[in-house]
């Protein structure tokens, strides 16, 4: 039998199976090996004192937004963002990464024209990016006339995950307060007379709002694209998106929110963040006390990517979560929100995605070594690396 090319992570503590063992983990042609038969190891990362665990899988980051617009109304390249937001991603262990892209209704940074530019640009450097780089469309409900093309993106597969947002009706409720309207003025380009007149055409389309999000919604179903509600308010409106085929509840508003939605079986996302700061900046559900409870499925990066990382240390030290659960909520659980069956453990024959992390200082835990199906692309310590 030809000898496969491998790389392989030896002496550390592996988690494999929901337990963490010393275990070697070999690389081979883009997937993992767990037995290293056949396998010709040209390459050995020393994991001795470390961690090996699944790469991490963010179903919902936007902080990519700062690369592309640093201040309000500086732009910078789209395709040095994403190449720069990939660097970040790597170095902080996540090997899938889905971009949560705005479409909204608002001109300036979320407009159709930058989503159109930003899902080509995904698509054109796919190729060149280490991270498993994916569409996450954040599509604003009073966008209406972006419905078709949204449909087309969709039947074309163009487009991993929908979700629904509305951004709206909390402006509406703001929209008298210069404070809290500033910062939405800004990123649209606008003086704050022209959008309060664009607020008021947009919100006049109301009544159409439902019967655009059933129709966007069964669209995502004919063709297999996993869905998320954003910012449920009430179980209401979660069950109402439930019933359209909407599977995740993300972000959910309320803890009657989040406990009605794992009740029906739909999976639960949360923000490290909110985690990694002790709670919710917003006066949210705290993601820490959810996921004790159970009640939180999947931690996302939302605006912070380093906050996936630490999380789940933060979880099981200071909340007593198991490590192997709190890891699930970044890696295995999140793949399979968004049905992607090939990778968040480590197991035979799956993606290669595996991070070395030093965990010595638990209270800042840092990856040694982030490998992504298969290729090592990130490693901050070039003598752990050597020929096997």
């Amino acid at each position: 039998m030809r000898a496969v090319e491998g790389l392989i992570v030896r002496g550390g503590t592996a988690l494999i199976e929901g337990e963490l063992r010393g275990a070697d983990v070999v690389v081979a042609d883009g997937r993992i090996r767990l037995d290293r038969g056949g396998v010709q190891t040209g390459l050995s990362i020393d994991a001795t004192g470390l961690l090996v665990l699944p790469g991490l899988v963010d179903v919902h980051g936007d902080a990519f937004e700062r690369q592309m617009m640093p201040r309000p109304g500086v732009d910078i390249d789209i395709g040095l963002a994403l190449v720069e937001t990939d660097q970040q991603l790597v170095a902080n262990g996540i090997t899938t990464a889905f971009h949560g892209v705005t479409r909204s209704w608002e001109p300036g940074l979320r407009d159709a024209a930058n989503a159109r530019r930003l899902l080509a640009a995904i698509e054109d450097l796919r190729g060149e990016l280490a991270a498993d780089t994916r569409f996450h469309l954040r599509h604003e409900t009073y966008n209406l006339d972006g419905e078709d093309e949204i449909v087309a993106w969709i039947a074309a597969r163009r487009i991993d995950v929908v979700a629904f947002n509305d951004h709206m009706t909390g402006t509406i409720k703001v929209r008298h307060r210069p404070d809290k309207m500033r910062k939405m003025v800004e990123r649209s380009g606008l003086d704050a007379a022209a959008f309060d007149a664009l607020v008021e055409r947009v919100s006049a389309r109301a009544d159409e709002v439902p019967g655009s999000i059933a129709r966007l919604a069964a669209a995502a179903q004919s063709a297999g694209v996993p869905t998320m509600s954003h910012d449920d308010m009430d179980v209401a409106q979660r069950r109402w998106f439930a019933a359209l085929g909407v599977g995740v509840a993300e972000f959910p508003m309320t803890d009657a929110v989040a406990e009605a939605a794992i009740a029906d079986g739909a999976p639960t996302v949360f923000g490290a963040p909110n985690v990694l700061r002790g709670g919710s900046h917003t006066g949210c559900p705290d993601a820490a006390q959810m996921a004790k409870q159970g009640l939180c499925s999947v931690l996302a990066s939302d605006y912070f990517y380093p906050a996936l990382l630490q999380a789940p240390f933060i979880l099981a030290r200071r909340h007593g979560v198991p490590f192997a659960e709190a890891w699930a909520l970044v890696a295995e659980n999140a793949a399979a929100a968004v049905r992607l069956a090939d990778r968040g453990v480590l197991r035979d024959g799956l993606r290669g995605d595996v991070v070395v992390v030093d965990a010595r200082n638990d209270m800042r835990p840092r990856v040694v070594a982030t490998i992504a199906a298969g290729r090592l692309v990130h490693l901050s310590d070039g003598a752990l690396l050597s020929a096997a």
